[in-house]
């Protein structure tokens, strides 16, 4: 039989022990091989694929990330949602390590990233105004408050390429244009959903402070290693927050997100 998922949820930098009981599957994409193989198994009654964007080992930097192949991957096991946790940066005082922020809008300042399916000869442009689903967002939001957890109801995420983190100028610049949250792998990771017309949500998992930002005197600059061990401390949390949003997304899609490529093509 065919596997079978309706959820997908990618995991981030620590994030890999997801589902118990799982069945791994290997897909085939026109676009090469996704990250790893996908585990899919069962949580409240729903069948979930997750896939560890950088791989389990985190063997994959975000610029060599096949996005488009853990997305085509996605949709074939029949995938029309998508939780995407992230490891992120505070660009703002009032966003604190620990803190998750549901985001609402995302900035690119990638480059070289493959970022579209529509290569021709049919063309499409398909609107990213709104990136991220509203229902998904909503259910994120009630449920990482109802875990007591601090959570920021919107924000705008810039995503940088990687694999260096920003200068300090770099960061103030970001800081000083109101963006609230710094990752690397948002784009065009939610993008891609958006083409597929699945709906996406992202929770972004606060670790730090970006190297420019100013608050009480200067910031140290980020490692590695802080990242880390502050997204290891989270990761139960956000495993709880995903397990209780799964047992509440609705069976079917009322959002706009099913809709986004009605208009999309051009056509002569």
């Amino acid at each position: 039989m065919k596997p079978y998922a309706e959820i997908g949820v990618f995991g981030g930098s620590g994030f890999y022990a997801f589902l118990d009981k799982v069945e791994q599957v290997k897909i085939d994409t026109p676009y090469g091989p996704p990250s790893d193989l996908i585990a899919i198994g069962e949580v409240a009654g729903r069948r979930v694929a997750f896939l560890p964007r950088h791989g389990r080992q985190h063997s994959i930097p975000p610029h060599k990330i096949n996005y488009r192949a853990n997305l085509w991957a996605m949709k074939e096991l029949g995938v029309t949602r998508l939780i995407s946790p992230c490891a992120a940066g505070s660009l703002q005082p009032h966003v604190k390590p620990g803190d998750f922020v549901v985001a609402d809008q995302y900035v690119d300042r990638t480059h070289g990233r493959a970022d579209t399916f529509y290569e021709g000869p049919t063309v499409h442009h398909v609107s990213p105004a709104d990136p991220y689903c509203p229902v998904l967002r909503q259910i994120a939001i009630e449920e990482i408050r109802a875990h007591g957890i601090p959570v920021h109801e919107r924000g705008t995420i810039v995503v940088i390429n990687g694999p260096r983190f920003s200068t300090k100028a770099e960061s103030k610049w970001f800081t000083s244009m109101g963006w609230e949250v710094i990752n690397m792998t948002q784009y065009p990771e939610a993008y891609l959903a958006r083409e597929l017309a699945m709906c996406v949500v992202n929770i972004s998992l606060i670790t730090d402070y970006d190297s420019g930002l100013v608050a009480e005197g200067e910031v140290a600059p980020v490692t590695a290693e802080e990242v880390m061990q502050v997204f290891h401390q989270n990761a139960e949390r956000i495993r709880q927050v995903i397990f209780g949003m799964i047992a509440k997304i609705p069976t079917e899609r009322t959002c706009p997100c099913p809709h986004v490529l009605d208009h999309a093509r051009v056509t002569v």
